[in-house]
């Protein structure tokens, strides 16, 4: 299991992976691989942590599960590999984030790595999927697990701008602590509820404004590294 070296992580997951829940998670998983591909490869399940140390994180934004055709999912929310096509969600996010900074070509570039390495944690609330089936891992236990890291960072920080888009997003609401964090909640950038309040939502403006105010250096949501 590839996780991270961070020692916040480290201490997060040696404490999580000895839970019955998240043993019987594992198990299941591997016993799901044996009939069909599973996404993302085994190596970037847990990219998000890889990728932003706890103790480093400004943003999060969660999403719900891994894109499930092959080629796209890379562990972290709403990104695809370097090269896949976009899909349409992503599409609506970089029309959202192009309507935040019209002053900026529209990002093409659906790996959103370089925004991990900045501090933002792209978490999805489900970490795995079967080929060709969406949800298809809902109630192995990668909801428990992913309450668990919001409220891991929840408790360990304050000034956190939590981002939750789509109703299986909104579900962790509860686990956050409003009075000293930041919430930033509207619909889904999918197609089916993007119009319902993702655009013009202006989030990747007001995490901007806000990180300036806490004189945090703000995300370039633009760079490509």
């Amino acid at each position: 299991m590839v996780i991270s070296s961070d020692h916040s992580w480290s201490k997060f997951f040696f404490r999580e992976k000895k839970k019955k829940y998240f043993i019987r998670l594992w198990n299941t998983l591997q016993n799901i691989r044996k009939n069909t591909r599973v996404y993302p490869p085994k190596t970037e399940i847990f990219n998000a942590f890889l990728l932003t140390p706890a103790l480093e994180i400004k943003v999060v934004i969660i999403g719900q599960d891994p894109y499930c055709r092959f080629g796209q999912a890379n562990g972290l929310s709403f990104s695809v590999s370097k090269f896949a096509l976009l899909p349409a969600s992503l599409k609506n996010i970089f029309i959202e984030l192009q309507h935040n900074f019209p002053q900026c070509k529209i990002r093409t570039n659906g790996c959103l790595k370089s925004w991990s390495r900045q501090g933002v944690f792209l978490l999805n609330s489900i970490l795995t999927v079967s080929d060709g089936f969406p949800g298809s891992h809902k109630g192995l236990g990668w909801e428990i697990f992913t309450n668990q890291v919001i409220k891991f960072i929840s408790d360990i920080h304050t000034g956190i701008i939590f981002v939750l888009w789509g109703s299986l997003s909104n579900q962790k609401y509860h686990l956050i602590n409003k009075d000293v964090h930041f919430i930033l909640r509207s619909s889904h950038p999918s197609p089916l509820s993007c119009h319902r309040g993702f655009f013009g939502c202006k989030h990747f403006l007001q995490i901007n404004t806000i990180l300036i105010q806490q004189n945090k250096i703000p995300i370039n949501w633009f760079r490509d590294t």
